[in-house]
């Protein structure tokens, strides 16, 4: 155990520092503190000791030199134990320091918040990494502390232990440091390769020639996507926990992997939609969707009705809050989960009453500018896919309806979340057939329109969302036959004419986005 008695303490974090900084003065502990931290303390009644005055130089350089001095780091990084150390300690008047209380200077939130260059680079911490770095890797003799949520454990243990702390705990907390510095290093590289000459651009977008990203483990998972294989949930520590990482269960058992893929499937769904929106998710496909100006309830059976068979033991998500009444109604069959911006109180104690449903609140998605995907040996970074629909050209001689272009564009955002190959059947505001996940497009139509009359639904009158071009005629001829009225697509094949003309011959409106939703 390590008797602490001297404490360096400079934050730019202050929560609860005064409570902390005086349970550890009542112990005994000598306090040795920095500008506006040790302005705070002594206005506190806390007695301090500054760091110009132990130091005996001046805090300098605005502020940019006040802890780089070898009475501070000599005392931070003398072994105790090593007689040439405490030898070379004595010489130099060097008293050892056995806690250093530090956390860094705002970068990223500086940036975050849209900070001008000047503005960033002034907020790169360098004492406080430093003696991080130093205090952690010393953690035999030294406690090094960096987040205030471990103020109480620490206050607590040093209680029960004449002062002391275990090595136990300066090893927990020398490597909550050293994660704490990798992520700080990593905002900083990253902020500065998004503004190096050498960053590859693509639409408007840099790509550094480094990219490093840190993640925090929320929890340990039962198992993988199988049961043999092991898993753990892990949420970005860059902007805060946010999206699924940042989800409040209500209910229900722990999330599983498979839960978790799907539960931010059907969050991207329906936060892609500015009206009220339903969509039930199965295997990380949408098996319906639905809008509705009446609400929720009606949106939600039009999601349902899409694809009764696959929506049971399925992942429903909705964006806005759920109501006694669509509770009611989610009861009527087996669901694996439920997530929504929130729940009303009676809304929940129903849901409440299906032992095994998780109930999950989320209020949206997290934005982090880049989508990671891991393949053997390496990553593959991209933008996100926003569905832009600015260049849309009608390309046939029928223009679209108002009534079928605006089911088309509801089928074109539902097609960006399907598997390609894609196919979406839309008719009034809802799904009536998808076809996901074909390695012919022709096979995903069949699907499709399968689907829809499976369900009871008549093809007649709905709309096609395609996720790519057609290569050949054969899908606007098939669905042709069941009287399909318009259809969406990027455009962009050798065949396009073929495909147009094809369109003209059965009285099809069709729309080029120029933008395909290829989703692997």
């Amino acid at each position: 155990m390590t008797r602490i008695r001297r404490a360096i303490i400079s934050v730019t974090d202050k929560r609860g520092i005064v409570d902390f900084a005086r349970e550890l003065s009542e112990m005994g502990v000598e306090i040795i503190s920095t500008g506006g931290t040790g302005e705070m303390l002594k206005n506190s009644g806390i007695g301090i000791i500054p760091i110009s005055s132990y130091t005996g130089f001046p805090e300098m350089l605005d502020g940019r030199v006040k802890t780089l001095h070898p009475k501070i780091h000599g005392g931070i990084l003398g072994i105790r134990e090593n007689e040439t150390h405490k030898k070379e300690m004595k010489d130099y008047g060097i008293p050892p320091i056995d806690m250093v209380v530090v956390n860094l200077y705002a970068f990223e939130e500086t940036v975050r918040k849209g900070g001008v260059f000047e503005e960033a680079i002034e907020n790169i911490d360098i004492g406080g990494p430093t003696m991080i770095r130093a205090s952690a890797k010393n953690f035999n003799d030294v406690a090094c502390v960096t987040d205030p949520e471990d103020y109480d454990r620490i206050i607590r243990e040093m209680r029960e232990n004449n002062g002391c702390l275990s090595k136990k705990t300066r090893f927990y907390l020398a490597r909550k440091a050293f994660q704490l510095t990798a992520r700080y290093d990593a905002a900083i590289s990253n902020y500065l390769g998004l503004l190096s000459d050498e960053a590859e651009k693509k639409e408007g977008v840099v790509f550094p020639e480094t990219y490093t990203v840190q993640f925090r483990k929320i929890q340990d998972l039962r198992y993988g996507e199988n049961p043999h294989q092991g898993a753990s949930f892990y949420a970005s520590t860059g902007n805060g926990v946010r999206g699924i990482a940042g989800a409040r269960r209500l209910h229900g058992k722990e999330l599983s992997f498979n839960n978790i893929l799907d539960l931010n499937s059907a969050l991207e769904i329906v936060t892609a939609f500015d009206e009220p929106c339903a969509v039930i998710v199965k295997h990380n496909n949408p098996c319906g969707v639905g809008t509705s100006d009446e609400g929720l309830v009606t949106a939600y059976n039009r999601a349902l009705s899409c694809d009764r068979v696959s929506a049971f033991g399925g992942i429903v998500g909705f964006n806005r809050r759920v109501s006694e009444d669509l509770a009611r109604v989610l009861t009527e069959i087996f669901l694996e989960a439920v997530v929504a911006p929130g729940f009303d109180e009676k809304a929940l104690d129903i849901l409440s009453t299906k032992k095994n449903l998780r109930v999950v609140e989320v209020e949206g998605l997290s934005s982090d500018g880049f989508e990671i995907k891991t393949v053997s040996g390496g990553v593959l970074i991209q933008t996100p896919d926003t569905g832009n629909t600015e260049d849309i050209r009608v390309v046939t001689r029928r223009k679209p309806t108002e009534d079928e272009l605006r089911d088309m564009l509801f089928a074109w955002k539902v097609c960006r979340y399907v598997k390609s190959n894609a196919i979406v059947l839309a008719k009034g505001g809802q799904t009536i057939g998808i076809g996901a996940g074909q390695m012919s497009r022709v096979d995903s139509t069949r699907i499709a329109l399968w689907k829809a009359e499976d369900g009871g639904f008549n093809p007649e009158g709905s709309v096609l969302a395609s996720d790519a071009f057609f290569p050949f005629r054969d899908s606007i001829d098939l669905v042709a036959r069941k009287k399909v009225r318009a259809v969406i697509q990027p455009g962009g094949s050798v065949r396009d004419e073929e495909v147009i003309d094809a369109c003209n011959e059965h009285d099809i409106a069709m729309v080029f986005t120029g933008r395909r939703h290829f989703r692997h």
